[in-house]
């Protein structure tokens, strides 16, 4: 009886064991902390490496980074220069009042498209009056001188006057003729000879087809030729100049008609292509740096005088290169890395040779292709990661 109840006590007990480990092991699975005995992962996950960093899907982690795809644009020589949009002068007309007068209508405003001899403003001006009837009265006056010399040169021919008189004919005619051509000349220099004026108002025209970008003028104001700002500007706005504001340390590497591109500094991303066409011979004393001139195609109209914007100067005949932006490099001694994801939240540490490197941007000569996703914001938090990991 004693023996059987031990023998009892002894399987109870081993059934409890079992259960306790059998329990055991279904929460240690159910868990999901267990791993591969041949792997050393978790079997949905990539394998992670010495230079691999993997997140699951909807990790935190993965809100933390962001990523750029690998582009290609030319090499500049150097760092982005500043710079300065401003109104092209070939293609830009300062229009003066040629005589002293009064505004009495004004008939453009800033903004306004305008023609070739199209009318801004009209001006009343006695010395216009003057110099219009002195054109008219020189007219008169020739005709009458013309008409004595027909008469004379026919009476001279018929041996009815004597030669002195025809010869005084003569020489009132050249001198009328010599009058009307002063009068002529002197419309020409106030601008009047084409037909743009009657009594004492005449009209104040612009010279080029463009836009009315600046005007300062008023009804009743009085202008005269002398005065300190044009009445109106009118420029061609289709084309701009980009004033360069080059260190001396540059010169050596600047040359008329090199590439250049021009990003607003309003318009982040949009790009402007132009090539530079002057170079100024002097150095400013005060911020000692040299002006460069770029001409630019004012695309879509969006750049505007005085605008700000970034300059690259390009390297003469070079091909489009990989970039990325500065914040995905990692750097570890002399050796640069960035982080390009292969798949979806696996991130791959890669050996990257930088041809240059600016402010903004990183110029990959090897390493990377067109198209690839880089870590462009998080990449020293991966380097962190990776470095845990691999311990």
């Amino acid at each position: 009886m004693s023996k059987n109840v031990k023998a009892l006590a002894a399987m109870i007990a081993g059934g409890i064991a079992v259960g306790a480990f059998t329990f055991a092991g279904l929460q240690y699975f159910q868990s999901g902390n267990h791993k591969d005995a041949t792997s050393g992962v978790a079997p949905a996950l990539t394998p992670k490496s010495a230079s691999r960093v993997v997140f699951p899907v909807g990790s935190p982690q993965l809100a933390e980074l962001d990523v750029s795809e690998v582009m290609l644009s030319p090499l500049p020589l150097a760092d982005s220069l500043p710079a300065r949009i401003a109104l092209d002068e070939d293609h830009t007309s300062r229009v003066m009042p040629p005589v002293a007068g009064r505004l009495v209508q004004v008939l453009a405003k800033p903004g306004d498209p305008v023609r070739a001899g199209q009318a801004l403003a009209i001006v009343d001006a006695p010395e216009v009056g003057a110099a219009l009837a002195d054109a008219a009265k020189a007219r008169s006056e020739l005709g009458r001188k013309e008409l004595a010399y027909t008469r004379a040169k026919t009476l001279f021919d018929g041996e009815v006057i004597a030669k002195r008189d025809f010869e005084s004919a003569k020489a009132d005619w050249e001198q009328a003729s010599a009058e009307v051509n002063r009068s002529r000349l002197r419309l020409q220099n106030l601008r009047l000879d084409g037909g743009k004026a009657s009594g004492e108002r005449y009209a104040l025209t612009s010279a080029i087809a463009g836009t009315v970008v600046d005007r300062q003028t008023n009804v009743g104001m009085e202008v005269r030729p002398d005065q300190p700002n044009p009445s109106f500007v009118v420029s061609d706005l289709r084309r701009l100049w980009i004033i360069i504001d080059t260190p001396e340390s540059f010169l050596p590497h600047l040359t008329s008609g090199l590439s250049v591109t021009v990003e607003p500094v309003a318009l982040p991303g949009k790009v402007f292509r132009g090539k530079i066409t002057n170079i100024s011979a002097m150095v400013d004393p005060g911020s000692r740096r040299v002006q460069a001139r770029a001409e630019v195609d004012n695309v879509g109209g969006l750049l505007r005088p005085d605008m700000y914007a970034r300059v690259d100067v390009l390297a003469p005949d070079t091909n489009p290169i990989s970039n990325v932006p500065i914040s995905a490099l990692v750097s570890e001694g002399v050796k640069s890395f960035v982080f390009v994801r292969t798949a979806p939240g696996v991130f791959d540490k890669r050996d990257v040779v930088l041809k240059l490197q600016t402010r903004e941007t990183a110029y990959v000569a090897s390493g990377l292709q067109k198209g690839e996703a880089v870590v462009s914001k998080g990449a020293l938090l991966l380097n962190s990661e990776l470095a845990i990991t691999t311990k």
